[in-house]
C-alpha cells in the first residue's frame, strides 16, 4: 500500500507542475461524473429520431418540385422503367405519383413530427450541457421551458447556416475563382494558400457552432470567454475526426456489409463521438480558472454571551442614594439636639 500511495502522489506532484495536464484531469473527472457518455447517447438517440420527420420535409420539397416541373417528372418514370424493367418499376413509378400526389400531407406531417422530436432533442441537448456545467436550475412552466428550448433551436439553426455558409466558401470552388478573378491563381503556392484558407474556414464554421452551443444553449448564463476557449479545442478535434471518419467510410462502404449497414452504423457513431467532443469541451471550459468555485472556509467557533440590559437604577446608584439619605437625615438630627 505504501508504493501505491508513494506513487499517486508522485503523479500528483506531476499533475500539479503542469497547468494544462492539471485542466485536462479536472475536465475528464467532469465528463466522467455529470455521466457525459450517458447523455451523448441520449442526444444521439434524439438526433437520429429527427432525421425520419426531416426525411419527410424532404420528400414533400421534392414533390413540389416535381409537380411544378412535369417534364422533369416523366423523365425520372422513364429512367426509372428503364433501370428497373420489371413491373417492380412500376411499383416505384406508382408511388412517385402518390408521393407527388400527398405532398402537402406528408410536409405538414413532416414539420409537425420535426418539431415535436427536435424540441425532444434540444431540450436533452440542453440538460446534458447544464450538467456539466453543474448549474443550479430554476424550475420553470413546461410552457416557458418549451418557448425556452425552440428559441435556443431556431439560434442554434442560425448558427449552423452561418456555419454551412463558411463551410460552402471553403469546399466549393468560390475560393479558386475569387484567386482566378484577381490573377494569383498562376502563382507559386496559390494552391497551397487555398487549402490553407478552406482550412481556416472549415474551423472556423466549426467553431462557431461550437461557441453557439456551449455559451448560449445551457439553461443558465455561464462564462462566455472560457467558452470560445473551448470551442476552439472542439473545433479542432472536431475537423481531425471529420478527416479519419471520412478515410474510415471510404474504406468499410467498400464491402458488401458495409455498403448495407455502413452508413447507419458510421451515422450513429459519427453523432456519438460529436456529443462527446461537445459535452468534454463544455467540461473543459466548465472547470477552467476563471469557473472554479472557490471554498470559503468556516469562520472559527465563537463564544456568544447573551448582554443582559438592565432598565432603571441600578443596584450601586441605589446604595449612593440611600447612603447619601443617611448622612443628611443624621446631620439634621444633630442640628437639632444643639438647638
Amino acid at each position: 500500500m505504501q508504493i501505491v500511495d508513494n506513487i499517486s502522489a508522485a503523479v500528483e506532484r506531476q499533475i500539479g507542475r503542469r497547468p494544462w495536464l492539471d485542466h485536462l484531469v479536472r475536465a475528464g473527472g467532469r465528463f466522467q461524473r455529470q455521466r457525459g457518455d450517458f447523455f451523448a447517447a441520449g442526444a444521439t438517440y434524439f438526433t437520429v429520431l429527427s432525421l425520419f420527420p426531416l426525411l419527410m420535409v424532404a420528400f414533400s420539397v421534392a414533390g413540389f418540385v416535381l409537380a411544378g416541373q412535369p417534364q422533369l417528372l416523366t423523365e425520372l418514370q422513364e429512367k426509372v422503367q428503364e433501370n428497373i424493367p420489371s413491373s417492380f418499376g412500376e411499383q416505384i413509378n406508382t408511388l412517385i405519383d402518390q408521393a407527388v400526389d400527398s405532398r402537402g400531407t406528408v410536409g405538414l406531417i413532416g414539420l409537425l413530427v420535426g418539431l415535436w422530436t427536435g424540441l425532444g432533442w434540444m431540450a436533452n441537448l440542453r440538460a446534458a450541457l447544464t450538467e456539466q456545467w453543474e448549474s443550479p436550475s430554476s424550475e420553470k412552466p413546461w410552457w416557458r421551458s418549451k418557448l425556452s428550448d425552440l428559441g435556443a433551436l431556431l439560434g442554434l439553426g442560425a448558427a449552423f447556416v452561418v456555419s454551412l455558409g463558411l463551410s460552402a466558401v471553403a469546399t466549393s470552388g468560390i475560393s479558386k475563382r475569387l484567386l482566378e478573378a484577381i490573377g494569383v491563381d498562376d502563382l507559386p503556392g496559390a494552391s497551397l494558400v487555398l487549402s490553407l484558407v478552406s482550412i481556416v474556414l472549415g474551423l472556423l464554421a466549426s467553431w462557431a457552432v461550437f461557441a453557439w452551443m456551449i455559451a448560449r444553449l445551457p439553461r443558465e448564463p455561464v462564462s462566455l470567454r472560457s467558452a470560445v476557449r473551448a470551442a476552439a479545442l472542439a473545433a479542432i478535434a472536431f475537423e481531425i475526426f471529420k478527416f479519419v471518419a471520412a478515410i474510415y467510410l471510404q474504406t468499410v462502404l467498400s464491402s458488401p456489409a458495409g455498403a448495407a449497414f455502413g452508413s447507419i452504423i458510421g451515422l450513429l457513431v459519427f453523432t456519438y463521438i460529436t456529443y462527446r467532443i461537445l459535452l468534454f469541451a463544455t467540461a473543459w471550459a466548465a472547470t477552467s480558472s476563471d469557473n472554479e468555485r472557490v471554498d470559503i472556509a468556516p469562520p472559527n467557533p465563537v463564544i456568544i454571551q447573551p448582554r443582559v440590559v438592565e432598565h432603571g437604577m441600578s443596584t450601586g446608584a441605589g446604595a449612593a442614594y440611600f447612603g447619601a439619605g443617611a448622612v443628611a437625615a443624621l446631620a439634621l438630627l444633630l442640628v437639632g439636639k444643639r438647638r
